[in-house]
């Protein structure tokens, strides 16, 4: 059976080391965050660094692949200036991440958004299915979120608002997407 696979991308106001209030709190919420997602049914994986003391760019990060960014992306690429966040993950289905997203600390995580990141014209995650068995690359989630900003929605790189099956038929969520 296929999973959805799910890459999300945001630029941060300020670089992950700086001190500030602000970026502690962001620093500080994601591991309680991350803990909560990963016993979410429906959740499968996620792309982790085998050294996150390295920086995201540096690390390894196994079968994920090497750590890419889209294009649009202009800040550092050191430990110290790195200013973006970003996830790499496998679910069962669309309704599992939608639950996971949308609600418990992510959401209040997501409530506090522009606190944290900068807003852009660009979409910040993308979803597409991969074969059982199959780890996505970050390299993969960096490709299909640049589809979707630059062609919009397609059965490889998708939202919950323009949704399909792994078969490539639109489909919706329950109060979600385009009436159909």
């Amino acid at each position: 059976m296929p999973h959805l696979a799910l890459y999300t991308f945001g630029v941060l106001q300020s670089p992950v080391a700086d001190p500030a209030r602000l970026t502690r709190e962001f620093n500080e919420s994601g591991d309680a965050v991350y803990r909560e997602i990963g016993q979410h049914p429906g959740y499968i994986a996620r792309a982790e660094a085998a050294d996150r003391s390295r920086g995201m760019f540096d690390s390894d990060w196994g079968d994920w692949g090497e750590f890419a960014v889209p294009a649009w992306y202009e800040k550092g690429r050191t430990v110290e200036t790195t200013a973006l966040a970003a996830t790499l993950s496998l679910w069962t289905d669309l309704g599992s991440a939608f639950d996971s997203i949308y609600t418990g600390l992510h959401r209040v995580a997501l409530n506090r958004r522009y606190d944290w990141f900068e807003k852009t014209a660009h979409p910040n995650y993308v979803f597409w299915w991969v074969t059982d068995g199959a780890i996505p690359t970050w390299q993969d989630g960096v490709t299909r979120l640049e589809h979707l900003h630059d062609h919009g929605y397609a059965p490889h790189a998708f939202t919950f608002h323009h949704s399909f099956d792994p078969a490539g038929t639109p489909t919706r969520l329950k109060g979600i997407g385009p009436k159909g």
